[in-house]
Formats: structure tokens, C-alpha cells, sequence
């Protein structure tokens, strides 16, 4: 502990929980208030800190490190607006279950509302988007201010991890002067060794979070649930723990169900078994060949991206929907859902397979999906494998690209779309992540940079160009990223994913370019410049082949976005009728 002052002491106490329950990275915003808190970060052994001189960027940098380690990861701003740009991060965080903790510095309470500098109402700033907020307070450096800061330390870092649900968790420290080091003789009162030093290695108060888990009877009446159904199917949406897979596999084995799973559920690639994996299933719930249509719907992780999968599920309304959501999210769009289960997904879907003694039927259910979904994935690579540029293309092409340890971040919009639609499964071990809490588009590279800064781990960055101009300052954070930052951004010009709405056809191409497509003209090869990134514009996708591995990299990809509308309308119409043909149905 630091005992300069009161608030060096103060600060010091509340940064040292916070490494003795785990945190292991921060993000300093600068700023003169946040001195205190600034310093005893840069100073503890056990946190890792990157400094961010954007607090948008910061928030995202944050986030993305949290996002990538499940391990809560600290932001530290100044007074004033500067705690208003971590807003949206903090939204995302609330909508995407990230576990980030939010340290904003505060004037003291004598120095609000008077016209002090930098000074804006931050208590409760982000309203209901956190999971606790606590206005810290102003105190002594005494027995019970220190245990006060090493207490709410704990509290915040429990519930930011997950008590029950992960999320951001907002203190609002206010501090007087002196802000810096400066000693003080007589500030730090404080006797007891237990608020002086806490408990050594341990944190002050640790929470006991038993994993959840159904009860054996439950488990062994669901089992038989799905043991008595054949038209079963497994759906996998957005998740990060990488065990799913092989737990998803078994289960599968077990039902004899497909396994329909977007690539952010990390069960379409892996080294698990992927026999049962349907992963064309975006281009067959476009078909919704009657055949296929299921009499149970057992979902993990969100609901996935595809907006085909979305609208079949939900006119399934004789059909039993199970969701397993452990952490009290509610996260059911269709609203048909009949069970809910407060369960660990790996756990209980492990438990499920090996309560089924044996599948419903005689393997023809799954063997119709695998055909339909082979079918339909031929079709997709014929119009793929070409080398002229396409979205789908390019996203298949660097399914092809991705490397065992790499990690994928993609941004909503286009990319998390075609990456569901056009990547096939494969057995490389990737990590798929993404910001699809909020669906926003701010905040990408940061995002992307705080994970490869976080886990050492390669990435690749997808976005589009209005994605990439949102956070062009995120480019600055690479200075400090050692793992190779691969950013691919789809250069349509705009916005390409409206030419798909039906505002489309129902504004004059002036109106839609003035509010939709809003083309902004920008040269990569200077952005990339400004912040000492090589550039590299493909013109095939052989290209992506050929790119370098082993640095930050911005590779441009030129799109003509209505020539992107036609590649999409033409594969699954090409899908379309090859399922229909798989399955001898008629259009």
C-alpha cells in the first residue's frame, strides 16, 4: 500500500483487491482526477496496463479483453464526458454478458453543481446498463475507509464476474486534492493490519459461485424427453466457452439431432466431432423445407444472427422450445420458448447424452438434414470457389486461411451475417467473438485489439469500411499490441447491408445513398499510413492466401454493393433448388 496521502492509500487498497480477486488487466484513460487510481494500477505488479488516450477506444479496449478472457477487466477515466464515452461499451457489456469494471473519477461532492471544470452528473451515468453502481464516496484513509474501498473492491469484482449474471459494474470515486503523491504526514490514521494489508495473497471477501446444474431426476426426465423425440434439433448461438463443442457432439450422438451452430457458438470449428454439425442451415430455413421441420428446438448460447432461422423458429408453435440460459439473461426472441433451463451448458449437455441410452428412429432424421445440409453447402461452395471478389467469398476463403490458436472477431452488420452463411466447419481450433450484445458497430478494432493484447493470440478483425471509419481511432491501440492484428475490411462504400431491406427499392437512389448508403469515400491506403500499418488491397481471393502472418496488417477488399445483392439473391437461390433436390421436394 501506498501511504503517501489519504488518497494514494485510499486508491492502492481498492486496486490491490481488485489483482488479489483476479484482475489481471486495465485500461487507463488519462486524465488529472484519475491520478490516484491511475498510478496504483500502473504500479501493481498484477495487473497489466495499456494506456488509451480515446475513452470510446478505451471502453471497447476494455471490453474486448474481457470478452476474450471471461475475466473482469478494468477501465479508468477522468471526470466529466470522458465518462460519457465509455457508454457504449458499457452498453454492449450489459447486452453481451461482458464482465468490465468501470472506474470513473469524480469531483468531490463540494465541487458539483457549483460550475466547477469538468464536471458532469455521473452518478448512476449508465443507468440501468450495470449491474451495480456505488457511488464510493469520499473518506478517510482510517480503519474503515481502507476495508470500505477493499470491500466494495470484492463486491464489484463478484458481481462484474457473475453474481448471477456477468456485466459491467460502475464505482464513481470522487477525490480531493492532493491528486498526485505529494506526502502527507498524519493522512493514513489507519491501525488494524487487516485494513492496512487485507489477507495477503487473498482477496478480503472472495464469492463461492457453485457451478448450476439440473438435479438428477431432472435430468433423467428431459433425457427421456428426447430419447422419445426424433425431429429433434440442436441450435448453438453466440457463447465462448470452447467446450461446447465436444459436449454439443456427444449430445448429438446421443439424440441423433443436427446440430445447427453459428460460428460464435466455437461448435462449428474444432477438433471435436462435427459429424452431426448441419452448418449451411441459414440457406435451408430460407428453403424451410417442410420435411425438416422439427418437433423439438433445443437452443444454447443466444439466438443465432440468421434472420431466416429466426422467422422458421418462430412460427414453430407446436413444436417444444427449450433454451438453456444459466446466467438469467431471458434471451428468447420467439417468445415460444416452453422451458428455460438455469443450467452450465457443457455440463448439462454432457449429462443429457449420457442419460439417453439410445436415439428416437432409425438415424433417417439426421441423415435427411445432413443430406439437405450437404446439398446446400455444395451449392455455396461452387459459387465460392471462384476468384472474383464477393463478401461470401472472402468469408469463405479465410475459413480456409484461419490457423489453430488464431482468434476471430467480427462486426455486425455484413460480416457476422456472411460469416454464419459462407464459413464451412473445419477442424482448426478458432476462436470466433464478437460484439453482438447491442449488434452495434462502433468500437470494433478496439474490441479486436484489447483480446489480442489480453490473450497473446493472433487475430483477424472483419468489418466494413463505415465500421472501420467508426473506430478509426482503435487503430492507435495497435501501437502497444504485440500479437498480429490482420484487419479485413469489406470496402463496399458504404452502407451495404440496406441495399437488402426493402427501403431499398421504395426511395429514389438518391434518397437511399443521402440515408442509407452514405458512401464516405475513404482512402485506406492513407489510414493505414497515419498509424504506420502496411495496407494491402486484394483484387482475387487468392489474394488472402498470399497475405503476411506475423504483423498488424489492413487488407482492403472493393465491393460493388448492388453486385453483392445479386452474388447473395444467386447462391441461395442455387442453394435453394439443391435442397429441394436433396430432399426430392418440389419448388
Amino acid at each position: 500500500m501506498d501511504r503517501s496521502n489519504r488518497n494514494t492509500a485510499l486508491a492502492s487498497a481498492l486496486v490491490e483487491e481488485l489483482g488479489r480477486c483476479g484482475v489481471r488487466h486495465a485500461v487507463i484513460c488519462p486524465g488529472s482526477r484519475s491520478t490516484p487510481l491511475a498510478l496504483a494500477l500502473l504500479r501493481e505488479e498484477a495487473i497489466a496496463t495499456t494506456t488509451v488516450v480515446d475513452e470510446r477506444s478505451g471502453g471497447f479496449f476494455a471490453l474486448g479483453a474481457a470478452n476474450s478472457t471471461g475475466v473482469p477487466v478494468a477501465v479508468v477515466c477522468t471526470s466529466g464526458t470522458a465518462a460519457a464515452n465509455l457508454h457504449p461499451a458499457v452498453c454492449e457489456a450489459d447486452e453481451a454478458s461482458v464482465p468490465l469494471l468501470v472506474l470513473t473519477s469524480d469531483r468531490p461532492p463540494e465541487l458539483r453543481a457549483v460550475g466547477a471544470g469538468q464536471t458532469i452528473d455521473q452518478v448512476k451515468l449508465f443507468g440501468s446498463a450495470v449491474r451495480w453502481f456505488c457511488e464510493v464516496g469520499t473518506h478517510d484513509a482510517d480503519d474503515s475507509g481502507l476495508l470500505h474501498m477493499r470491500s466494495t473492491a470484492c463486491r464489484a469484482f463478484a458481481i462484474a464476474a457473475g453474481d448471477p449474471r456477468p456485466g459491467p459494474v460502475h464505482l464513481n470515486l470522487s477525490w480531493r486534492d492532493p491528486l498526485g503523491p505529494e506526502p502527507r504526514d498524519g493522512d493514513v490514521t489507519a491501525t488494524s493490519q487487516l485494513a492496512l494489508g487485507g489477507r495477503a495473497e487473498l482477496p478480503l471477501t472472495d464469492v463461492y459461485k457453485p457451478a448450476a446444474a439440473l438435479r438428477e431426476d431432472e435430468v433423467t426426465a428431459l433425457a427421456a424427453d428426447l430419447a422419445d423425440t426424433e425431429r429433434g434439433v440442436i441450435v448453438a448461438g453466440r457463447q465462448t466457452d470452447p467446450a461446447l463443442g465436444a459436449a454439443l457432439a456427444a449430445l448429438a450422438c446421443a439424440t441423433g439431432y443436427p446440430i445447427l451452430c453459428e460460428p460464435t457458438s466455437q461448435a462449428r470449428l474444432g477438433s471435436h466431432e462435427r459429424d452431426a454439425v448441419v452448418w449451411a442451415y441459414d440457406a435451408i430455413a430460407r428453403a424451410q423445407p417442410g420435411s425438416l421441420t422439427p418437433d423439438l428446438v433445443l437452443r444454447f448460447g443466444d439466438m443465432p444472427t440468421s434472420k431466416a432461422l429466426r422467422q422458421w423458429l418462430a412460427t414453430l408453435d407446436e413444436s417444444a422450445q427449450l433454451v438453456v440460459d444459466p446466467h438469467c439473461a431471458w434471451n428468447e426472441p420467439t417468445r415460444r420458448a416452453g422451458l428455460v433451463l438455469r443450467a452450465e451448458p457443457v455440463g448439462m449437455a454432457r449429462s443429457l447424452a449420457a442419460a439417453i441410452a439410445q436415439p428416437a428412429g432409425d438415424g433417417s432424421w439426421l441423415a435427411a438434414w445432413r443430406a439437405a445440409g450437404s446439398a446446400a453447402a455444395e451449392a455455396l461452395r461452387a459459387g465460392t470457389e471462384k476468384d472474383e471478389l464477393s463478401e461470401p467469398a472472402i468469408h469463405a476463403a479465410l475459413g480456409r486461411r484461419y490457423a489453430d490458436g488464431d482468434l476471430v472477431y467480427t462486426a455486425s452488420s455484413m460480416p457476422i451475417r456472411d460469416q454464419e452463411g459462407f464459413l464451412a466447419s473445419a477442424p482448426t481450433e478458432v476462436r470466433f467473438l464478437a460484439n453482438r450484445g447491442a449488434n452495434g458497430i462502433d468500437g470494433l478494432v478496439s474490441s479486436a485489439a484489447g483480446a489480442a493484447a489480453a490473450t497473446g493470440r493472433p487475430i483477424w478483425l472483419l468489418v466494413g469500411d463505415l465500421c472501420l471509419h467508426h473506430d478509426s481511432n482503435g487503430l492507435a491501440t495497435l501501437r502497444d499490441v504485440r500479437s498480429p492484428v490482420r484487419i479485413v475490411c469489406l470496402n463496399n462504400d458504404g452502407g451495404g447491408i440496406f441495399e437488402f431491406l426493402p427501403q431499398a427499392g421504395q426511395v429514389t437512389r438518391e434518397e437511399f445513398e443521402a440515408i442509407f448508403g452514405t458512401p464516405l469515400g475513404l482512402d485506406l491506403t492513407k489510414l493505414a499510413a497515419l498509424h504506420g500499418i502496411e495496407h494491402h488491397q486484394i483484387a482475387s481471393v487468392g489474394d488472402l492466401s498470399r497475405l503476411p502472418s506475423d504483423r498488424h496488417l489492413l487488407v482492403e477488399a472493393r465491393i460493388d454493393r448492388q453486385a453483392n445483392v445479386d452474388a447473395h439473391r444467386a447462391l441461395f437461390e442455387s442453394a435453394a433448388q439443391a435442397i429441394r433436390g436433396a430432399l426430392g421436394e418440389r419448388a
